[in-house]
């Protein structure tokens, strides 16, 4: 990294080209004295680590799921219930990051959110009963959940002016992480004698590392904050995004994405094996679909970062959805490679929501508002759609139900896209309402 990188941190945001002179976010407060040149470049390593741990503690448990389901002794609906924890854990524990970041500071609360990662991770291996595996499980993502919200906020403070770039840096981190931990789970436990135990208790290491950088991370904020000027601010200061029709569109667009991801890696290899592909290749063309979120989570944020309205974006990723859905419906074996193609990149909507979420707010406390509300609100909004999606099947007996269903929410999902994509920011659109 530059010096010239690293003077960013703190640097005023330029006017967005083609904007009406509305810089795209809140001039950045003034370096602090004696803030260190080692920081910036410790803040990508701990952004990059922090992100490739925030799936391994759910697609490394899908892939040894029945394995620990025999061990632990499971029922059904306490299985049922494990896999319906993240996306509630994700929705209860991130509303509470706005506070405890106003509290203690962003930086400090995704360090304490790492170290919860790994403490689930070291500990729920070793569980006897399923309770405590769940407890474990839990607790892991209470930290990731944490860290859900607070990655753009720690984007919007100390680079400000490179939101697209760095989402995209976390957010290829992020998909890449839950590529390896599918694909690699069953490898790595094979190889270390193949306990389902040893096979999770392998990716606690990764987590052990990425709470190290966030260590000295915390540490700097707090000389940071202890050398500036002091400023008295309400406490809840920031805008009231429950008032913005935008935060609204970015929290249900979350929502609508969310459901379509957690579709697709539930039950997209069944819909290929009742089409008659071996189990084998349809692990394959899962694992496909997940790796194109590895190059295009890069690519997408930065363009996105670059335009004044996000919409097309959107509107494109939904388009590509809705071809291989249909795709799924007419030929779902012969034209397999390409539907999983397509669901890939319409999976994209991730990192571009969340690109949107730093461009949609003026300031870090904005930001972190509307991170932890359409964050949370997105999550509850996608829980029920697994589910749905499985009673359809199951009562339907085939895929023509829970296929249209979800082409269906595609077109929402766009429309909603396009009105997150508006260039706009939730203070402008409060300040108008108060």
């Amino acid at each position: 990294m530059s010096d010239e990188e690293i003077r960013t941190l703190s640097r005023p945001t330029a006017a967005r080209p083609g904007g009406a002179g509305r810089p795209l976010t809140a001039p950045a407060p003034a370096p602090a004295p004696g803030t260190p040149a080692w920081l910036g470049p410790v803040l990508i390593v701990g952004i990059v680590l922090a992100a490739l741990n925030l799936r391994p503690a759910i697609t490394s448990l899908g892939a040894l799921f029945e394995e620990t389901r025999t061990g632990l002794g499971m029922s059904g609906t306490v299985a049922g219930l494990i896999t319906s924890v993240p996306a509630l854990c994700f929705a209860v524990f991130g509303v509470t990051a706005p506070r405890l970041s106003r509290r203690f500071g962003p930086a400090a609360v995704v360090c304490a959110g790492m170290a919860a990662v790994a403490t689930g991770l070291l500990i729920r291996p070793f569980a006897t009963a399923a309770a405590g595996f769940l407890a474990a499980s839990a607790f892991s993502l209470a930290g990731i959940a944490l860290t859900n919200v607070l990655l753009p906020v720690i984007v919007k403070r100390w680079f400000p002016d490179r939101v697209g770039t760095m989402t995209g840096l976390y957010s290829m981190a992020l998909a890449a992480g839950t590529s390896l931990a599918a694909a690699a789970t069953v490898p790595m436990t094979s190889a270390l004698g193949g306990s389902w135990r040893t096979g999770l208790l392998i990716w606690a290491v990764l987590a052990v590392a990425a709470v190290l950088p966030w260590l000295a991370i915390g540490a700097a904020a707090r000389k940071e904050k202890a050398a500036a000027p002091t400023a008295s601010a309400p406490a809840d200061a920031g805008p009231r995004v429950i008032r913005s029709r935008t935060a609204w569109a970015l929290a249900s667009y979350f929502g609508l994405q969310a459901t379509g991801a957690y579709v697709t890696m539930g039950w997209l290899p069944q819909i290929f094996r009742d089409a008659g592909v071996s189990a084998g290749t349809a692990g394959v063309l899962l694992a496909v679909t997940m790796v194109m979120g590895v190059p295009l989570a890069f690519v997408i944020p930065g363009l996105a970062g670059r335009m004044r309205s996000q919409g097309p974006i959107a509107a494109t990723l939904g388009l590509f959805g809705l071809a291989g859905y249909l795709g799924l419906h007419l030929a779902p074996a012969a034209g397999a490679w390409a539907w999983a193609l397509l669901l890939g990149i319409s999976n994209c909507a991730f990192p571009l929501v969340i690109t949107m979420i730093g461009l949609r707010a003026k300031s870090p406390a904005g930001v972190v508002k509307l991170s932890a509300f359409a964050q949370s609100t997105g999550y509850l909004i996608s829980i029920p759609g697994p589910l749905l999606i499985g009673t359809l099947y199951q009562h339907s007996g085939g895929w023509d139900l829970p296929l249209a269903l979800m082409a269906g929410l595609l077109v929402p999902q766009i429309a909603l896209g396009v009105l997150a994509g508006r260039d706009r920011t939730i203070e402008d659109e409060c300040a108008v309402r108060n």
